[in-house]
């Protein structure tokens, strides 16, 4: 059996330092090393690569070469931007060369390109973009004060169940919002139970469990929307906050049941003015990071809701959670959002 080699700890350069001092102050190395703790040998040829480096900072080792040269790398980095879904196994068989996965893996992650969830988006058309940067220009001059006088709402689907697998794509940090690295949502249905909320600055609104039979024809629709949100609910909460801070106005999503004739005749009968909101845009209603939070919530609950009652329990549970000063928080971000949406050029935004 071969004798293992024998090895000595690196001297540190603290350590260093201290014998090219003192070896400087009497020109004697060996005895340098020898206050030290370190082998003569050893603190002289410390010194002596001072001497000649003017640093004792070692040089970097060698070590297995890079397998893919430059070129192979740009080659990796245009396939994952090509391929954005691709997993790295199969971009390395698309290689020229013969690479493994772990080598398009670390090359990537030295170019800042990591395996990450695909962000879900509403699905924008170049009409929907149109509309969101016109409605972000009418609203660029509009300051905290103005903001804290919209009435925000909308309604949310909450399932029995409602984790959806994940896509991942090959991004760089900055290129989370890009076109290629984002997944559209298109509205779900199906769902167990549907309630509408809303939130002021500095307030927080009531939630509505709204009811409605299913089935052809017994959706939510015009009449059942006045009856049991504007009516019940929303009449007497703006009532109240109009004469708190006064020149208050109302924001709701274009839903059909939210556009018709009906209902907007209902708006100008009860004297409550609108705030217009551009189409597919959850992202400029300050309300929707709160659905996040708001069904979290509920999947926390210790047993979790296996019936429509128990559903109905919970949410109203996770509304009263929620903070006000969480609510004022999303609020306040309104005139960053608007600006989001002008650099984007009515494209998707961070929020």
């Amino acid at each position: 059996m071969a004798a293992s080699k024998k090895t000595h700890p690196e001297v540190d350069t603290p350590t260093k330092n201290r014998i090219i001092g003192y070896a400087k102050a009497t020109g004697n190395a060996a005895e340098a090393g020898r206050k030290e703790n370190v082998p003569e040998r050893t603190a002289q040829r410390i010194v002596a690569r001072y001497r000649q480096q003017g640093t004792t900072a070692n040089k970097p080792r060698p070590g297995r070469p890079r397998k893919c040269t430059p070129r192979d790398i740009r080659e990796i980095e245009r396939i994952a931007r090509k391929k954005r879904r691709a997993p790295f196994k199969e971009i390395a068989n698309e290689i020229t060369v013969d690479i493994s996965e772990s080598t398009v893996r670390r090359e990537l992650a030295r170019k800042g390109y990591h395996r990450r969830v695909a962000k879900k988006v509403p699905y924008l058309t170049p009409k929907h973009k149109k509309k969101r940067l016109a409605w972000a220009c009418s609203k660029r001059l509009m300051k905290r004060i103005d903001w804290w006088r919209k009435i925000f709402s909308d309604e949310c689907y909450v399932y029995l169940g409602d984790r959806h697998g994940r896509i991942f794509v090959t991004r760089r940090p900055d290129e989370k919002y890009d076109k290629d690295c984002l997944v559209p949502t298109f509205k779900q249905s199906s769902v167990r139970i549907m309630v509408w909320g809303c939130i002021m600055d500095g307030r927080k609104g009531p939630l509505v469990v709204l009811e409605y039979p299913g089935g052809r024809g017994g959706g939510m629709n015009s009449a059942r929307y006045q009856e049991q949100v504007l009516d019940k609910v929303l009449k007497p909460f703006y009532t109240q906050m109009n004469h708190q801070r006064s020149c208050v106005s109302f924001q709701q999503d274009g839903a059909p049941s939210h556009t018709s004739k009906s209902t907007k005749q209902w708006f100008a009968k009860n004297g409550i003015p609108l705030f217009d909101h551009p189409p597919s845009s959850p992202d400029l209603n300050p309300i929707e990071p709160l659905w996040h939070d708001f069904k979290n919530i509920i999947r926390s609950f210790s047993p979790l809701p296996t019936t429509v009652p128990q559903l109905i329990s919970a949410a109203k549970i996770a509304w009263e959670k929620i903070s006000v000063a969480t609510i004022s928080r999303h609020v306040g971000q309104m005139e960053a959002r608007v600006q989001a949406i002008l650099e984007a050029k009515g494209g998707h935004t961070r929020f």
